[in-house]
């Protein structure tokens, strides 16, 4: 009988199975604003002198560098100007998504205008004395919001502020062959008197600005160091904050020779990147070895629980 030829079976072939897709790299900007003088024309004709902020910006530049950041923006005293700073920030807010990493240093001297919007317990407003003009808290931490949900921010600050809700007595004299980061009382009560409709317009359009996005943004006031009432934005803020600020309250940020001693501290506890733990012992750290007249502040806003545990300025 003749033989059938049996048709071999097909086995199908396995389906292939797809690549994995490779997890998109985070990227990465920052600022370093550092100011050895102002404008005397803003200032009611004082200058603030200092001598080591710009030398702070710089080597917080070098950080970022080290970390990845091939081109860290540095802002040094004339060219710190508010168009600047604002500019920076709002660039870097259209660039950045979800888990990439903003850091954002300022190193000058802190001042106050006066409470425009009724938002401030004790009718003042803390600032950043940039140098044609200050940007006031209500400012800087509505431009931080803009930034997109799950990005990183580290905010250091180098600077006094004074005059928040937590500030019962005034900070006690600096000793005298040392500089405080803290423009004088009685001249920041005169720049605002002579620029009064500038500064009090800015509160207001920032304030409306934020109304629409159901933000208070000078709750936040540890984003320039007073950090009384900011739990009850955790949550409301979409990207990740992490802010270490050079003093407390009512302590005030000493300038040096070479470096504020903040920033000086900072750079020897980081050690050229051999410090091996997270945000919170990095804290620790610095405050252990500043004198008990300078403790810097930590304070965190968004949903910040992981990027406080990684080690410091991890792109």
């Amino acid at each position: 009988m003749a033989s059938k030829t049996r048709a071999a079976s097909k086995t199908p072939a396995a389906a292939a199975k797809p690549l994995p897709v490779p997890m998109p790299k985070p990227k990465a900007a920052s600022l370093h604003i550092g100011l050895n003088a102002v404008s005397p024309a803003a200032y009611g004709g004082w200058s603030g002198p200092l001598a080591a902020c710009e030398f702070d910006a710089n080597d917080m530049a070098a950080i970022a560098k080290s970390k990845g950041i091939a081109k860290p923006s540095v802002l040094l005293t004339k060219k710190a100007t508010r168009a600047a700073v604002l500019a920076q920030m709002r660039a870097a807010a259209k660039t950045l998504k979800s888990g990439d990493f903003y850091l954002l240093s300022y190193s000058g001297h802190g001042g106050q205008v006066g409470d425009a919007n009724g938002d401030e317990p004790d009718k003042k407003d803390e600032t950043w004395c940039l140098y044609d003009g200050q940007l006031i808290d209500d400012e800087l931490y509505f431009e931080l919001s803009r930034f997109a949900a799950g990005v990183r921010i580290l905010v250091l600050s180098d600077s006094c502020h004074s005059g928040s809700v937590t500030r019962a007595f005034p900070a006690p004299p600096p000793p005298v062959d040392q500089r405080p980061k803290l423009m004088p009382e009685e001249v920041a009560n005169r720049v605002y008197r002579e620029h009064k409709a500038f500064y009090d317009d800015l509160q207001n359009e920032v304030l409306a600005a934020a109304t629409k996005v159901a933000v208070d943004p000078d709750a936040a006031l540890a984003l320039v160091g007073a950090a009384a009432h900011a739990t009850n934005l955790v949550g409301a803020f979409r990207p990740a904050v992490v802010l270490i600020s050079g003093c407390q309250d009512n302590q005030t940020s000493m300038d040096g020779a070479h470096n504020g001693a903040f920033t000086g501290q900072l750079l020897k506890i980081w050690n050229n990147g051999a410090f091996t733990g997270n945000y919170s012992s990095f804290h620790a750290r610095i405050r252990a070895g500043l004198p008990p007249s300078q403790s810097p502040n930590l304070f965190v806003l968004g949903a910040a629980a992981s990027f406080l545990a990684q080690k410091p300025f991890t792109v």
